[in-house]
């Protein structure tokens, strides 16, 4: 898709974001997004252009490092249920508790017991959370093995990108199979009725990312209040007596220097 075009879309779209997250906050809503997907398929990327013009004081992103000495010794879910939203909230997940279903197996960070253990409780997990009145998406974002591979290289060669390799994404380019295995055992034990995976292709990013957007906008209910996007009145601003208040000289504060100079 040329820029342009996503550009187009994207602009209309935010104003149906826009709805959404008014209707969020005023019916005091609890939105949980997911995102999971193989290394470079766009996880990231995705949630930037959701959060673009959206609310940070609504929209919030969780990317957790690895757990502690202490969060291991937790019950698994416990670090994610710290994270979840309040009323009015929406929290996107870039990974998720899904880092047992594919990542913690594949590299050896969890016994088969534990794996064998969360796929049986996560179904129940996320139903309890739904009773409650949490409105769950779950994504997985698909790359082809081709994208993958010009995504990594193109990673590899730009130093402004090199922080998005860590050493797990390289060690995962060794156990592509395994990956997949787990990822197809993932989809088949934890896309319950109620809370299905929604699978996204990749490939063309922007493509990708609108689809996403579209796809969250069918399934979580919202209006649009009129009132609420009537436009603002702004008051009008006071005339200062120089008496009352001078306003100091940019040269005389600690102004930066200008390096755009014409």
């Amino acid at each position: 898709m040329k820029k342009k075009e996503f550009e187009k879309e994207l602009s209309e779209l935010e104003f149906e974001l826009a709805k959404l997250q008014e209707t969020i906050q005023r019916k005091g809503m609890k939105v949980a997004i997911i995102f999971e997907g193989r290394d470079a398929a766009g996880k990231g990327g995705a949630i930037k252009t959701l959060m673009r013009r959206m609310n940070a004081r609504i929209w919030r992103v969780v990317a957790l490092p690895k757990p502690s000495d202490r969060e291991q010794t937790q019950w698994y879910f416990e670090r994610y249920v710290a994270h979840l939203p309040a009323g009015g909230e929406v929290v996107l997940f870039d990974r998720s508790w899904y880092n047992r279903a594919v990542i913690e197996p594949v590299m050896g960070f969890c016994t088969p017991d534990d794996h064998e253990t969360f796929m049986r409780e996560v179904p129940m997990f996320e139903k309890m959370l739904m009773n409650n009145g949490l409105i769950l998406l779950k994504f997985w974002i698909h790359v082809s093995v081709e994208e993958q591979e010009k995504r990594f290289q193109d990673r590899a060669r730009d130093p402004r990108k090199r922080w998005k390799l860590s050493p797990i994404d390289l060690k995962g380019r060794e156990l592509w199979v395994e990956s997949t295995k787990y990822r197809d055992k993932m989809f088949e034990k934890t896309s319950t009725k109620e809370a299905p995976w929604l699978v996204v292709c990749g490939d063309d990013k922007r493509k990708a990312r609108l689809n996403i957007i579209r796809a969250i906008l069918d399934r979580v209910p919202y209006e649009c209040n009129e009132e609420a996007f009537e436009p603002v009145a702004l008051p009008q601003r006071p005339s200062v007596d120089d008496s009352i208040y001078a306003e100091p000289e940019l040269d005389e504060l600690n102004l930066v220097k200008d390096y755009y100079k014409d």
